[in-house]
Formats: C-alpha cells, sequence, structure tokens
C-alpha cells in the first residue's frame, strides 16, 4: 500500500511540473509540431500539406529522442507495471524500475520507428490534424474517427490508420523476447495492439482540446 501511494504521488509531481512547463509555451505553426503529451500535430491554422523526406525525419526524431514525451509516456506504464508487479520477476525496487524503465523505452523506441518506416513507405499522414469543425461531439468525433483513419499522399483520400497497429504489435512482440519467463510474442504483440485502441483515441482527443482547457486555465490566473 505505501509503495503504491508513494508511485501515485510521485506521477501527480511530475504531471503537476510537466503541465507547468508546457502552459507557459506558445504552440509552434510550423508542419513539425510535437506536443509532450499528445505527439505530433497540425494546428487548427495551419493547412495540412504532405511532409517532405526531411520533415518526416525530422518529426521521427522528435517523436522518439528529442521530445519528453517519449520519456513522459514510458514513466507513466513503468508506474503502472511497478504497481502491478510485471513481470513478476523484476523485483519492485529501485533495480526493478530501472529494468521497466529500459523495457517500456525500448518497445517504445522500436514501435515509433516502425511506425515511421510505414507511413514514409506508402506516403500517409502520420500526425493529427485538429479538427476545423465545431462543437464538442464534433471534435470528439473526429479525434476518435481519426485513430482509425489517416490520409494518403495527397491529404484527401482517406486510408485505414494501419501503421500505429502493427507498430504497436511488433514492438510489444519484440520486446517479448527479452523478458523473462519466456512470453508468448503474439500474445504481447496483440495486448500491445488493443492497448494502442484507448492511447491513440485518448491522445487525440487531448491534441483536439488541450490547448483550449489551458488558455481557460490561463485566463482564470
Amino acid at each position: 500500500m505505501w509503495c503504491e501511494i508513494h508511485w501515485r504521488a510521485k506521477l501527480l509531481s511530475f504531471l503537476a511540473l510537466v503541465t507547468a512547463c508546457h502552459g507557459q509555451t506558445k504552440e509552434p505553426k510550423d508542419q513539425v509540431n510535437v506536443n509532450w503529451l499528445y505527439g505530433a500535430y497540425v494546428p487548427k491554422d495551419v493547412p495540412l500539406s504532405p511532409l517532405t523526406g526531411k520533415q518526416r525525419f525530422q518529426l521521427y526524431l522528435r517523436q522518439t529522442y528529442t521530445t519528453p514525451g517519449i520519456y513522459a509516456k514510458t514513466f507513466f506504464f513503468v508506474i503502472r507495471d511497478q504497481n502491478a508487479d510485471s513481470p513478476p520477476d523484476w523485483d519492485g525496487g529501485a533495480s526493478g524500475f530501472v529494468k521497466r524503465f529500459a523495457s517500456r523505452q525500448g518497445q517504445f523506441i522500436i514501435q515509433n520507428s516502425l511506425q515511421a518506416a510505414g507511413n514514409a513507405a506508402v506516403g500517409w499522414e502520420p500526425r493529427y490534424e485538429r479538427c476545423r469543425c465545431e462543437g464538442f461531439w464534433s471534435r470528439t468525433r473526429h479525434a476518435a474517427v481519426r485513430n482509425f483513419v489517416t490520409y494518403a499522399r495527397d491529404e484527401e483520400s482517406l486510408r485505414p490508420q494501419l501503421m500505429p497497429y502493427a507498430a504497436a504489435f511488433g514492438a510489444a512482440a519484440i520486446a517479448a523476447r527479452w523478458q523473462p519467463n519466456n512470453p508468448s510474442p503474439t500474445v504481447r504483440g496483440y495486448q500491445g495492439a488493443i492497448t494502442q485502441v484507448f492511447v491513440g483515441v485518448g491522445s487525440n482527443w487531448l491534441g483536439e482540446f488541450m490547448p483550449d482547457i489551458l488558455n481557460k486555465v490561463r485566463r482564470k490566473k
């Protein structure tokens, strides 16, 4: 019980810190924007234009290595793993935390790499573009739908959003190879793909509404 309270306190402190830092920054207006919390996005007032190869690589670097988001995502999942004692062969202390962090970090780097390579190969859109519509439910529907469809090279034709799920499956299956007790790569891959459904919809929803939330918080201050 004490360990669970301890880790929850750490998580809340971490969230408060990064949210405060994020609230002090202004959003960029170019084509390669990556937010620490919800990933790559295109602002409402920026036209959705096809990415060049250089921009795709820049986006990959930001999403995978140079933006705090990948480390925040790892931290969140490690806190959950630590509290659930998963895998059980890694203890609940500092050494177990380090192993879980390294495992999750490696998994997410592989996932981002597979996803970026797949989207680049077929020319599909890897970013979330904020809805040009108005209204809570219209914007929420847009955020949910965009987790399952994306755009082709012309930024108009719709394509099934396959790459995030294929990458999540592949990365989780690969990570199973270095985890103790030889877990099934197929089962872990399936779990990774299912998790992507909820993570993807949640990230899109935050990408859609977080600027509004932060603006209201700033006005109240």
